[in-house]
């Protein structure tokens, strides 16, 4: 895998993750009781988007390993990807 494949892959990896993490630990203004005036309710009370950062990347580096290590050891087959039937057969 060339250089910058590794990057974006890292990239993509990275914003799933933290698609998948920031729900984690929420609680709402409305829950907490303490709306700002001017704000909707539904909005986190402590966001904790530095900490998010961390365990996103974290969980990335280790999802991105298993996928590189797979890819460059070529441990899945490729006829697991062949979308059109072989017909020599």
């Amino acid at each position: 895998m060339s250089p910058v494949l590794c990057i974006a892959l890292f990239f993509v990896i990275w914003w799933m993750v933290l698609f998948a993490v920031l729900p984690l630990g929420v609680k709402s203004q409305f829950e907490a009781g303490d709306v700002v005036p001017g704000s909707e309710g539904a909005a986190p009370q402590k966001p904790m988007l530095l900490k998010k950062a961390g365990i996103t990347t974290v969980i990335a580096i280790i999802v991105f390993t298993i996928v590189y290590l797979v890819v460059t050891r070529h441990l899945m087959p490729h006829q697991i990807f062949d979308l059109v039937p072989n017909l020599n057969q």
